[in-house]
């Protein structure tokens, strides 16, 4: 008869979450897995740049929806008056002034590019900071047991760089 020998006792903390659903979490929610590590500054951080991103974005697109709605706009500078009155000559159809003359829209192509532009690089700073987090995430879950303290100093006379490290 053979006999198994009993599991062996593990000394080692199981991490709150693998890095791979660490990375994934952060990815689709900026912040997330730094509060599940204890790591609220990091996450309040990502969420702030997430919403402000977000706000920005959406600023953007309105933005840019205007200029697209209005390039090819106009407004009326002067209407044809009659030179004996001096009064506008009036439409026999409409009832309303007949227009002389119009400024072209403030939207030109470029400016509606340039608004294009904006758009598109606050989305890519929340794709950025959707990556970040992630990655950011991924490094946390791999040293989670980690205990490190690393920091600057700096005096009148120099600067300094101290780490600290806690054995178990």
């Amino acid at each position: 008869m053979t006999k198994t020998p009993p599991p062996a006792a593990t000394d080692t903390p199981k991490p709150p979450m693998s890095p791979r659903r660490a990375f994934l979490s952060s990815l689709l929610v900026p912040g997330y897995a730094q509060t599940v590590f204890g790591r609220d500054r990091a996450a309040m951080l990502f969420a702030v740049i997430e919403v402000g991103s977000l706000g920005m974005a959406r600023k953007a697109a309105q933005d840019l929806a205007e200029a697209k709605a209005f390039a090819n706009d106009s407004i009326v500078a002067t209407y044809k008056v009659d030179p004996n009155t001096g009064i506008a000559i009036v439409d026999p159809k409409t009832g309303l002034p007949v227009p002389d003359t119009y400024i072209a829209s403030r939207f030109t192509p470029d400016r509606v590019k340039a608004r294009r532009t904006h758009y598109e690089d606050w989305i890519a700073a929340i794709l950025f900071n959707h990556l970040f987090s992630g990655a950011d995430a991924y490094v946390a879950a791999n040293l989670w047991d980690f205990k490190t303290n690393i920091g600057v100093v700096a005096t009148p006379t120099s600067a300094g760089i101290y780490a600290s490290l806690r054995l178990r």
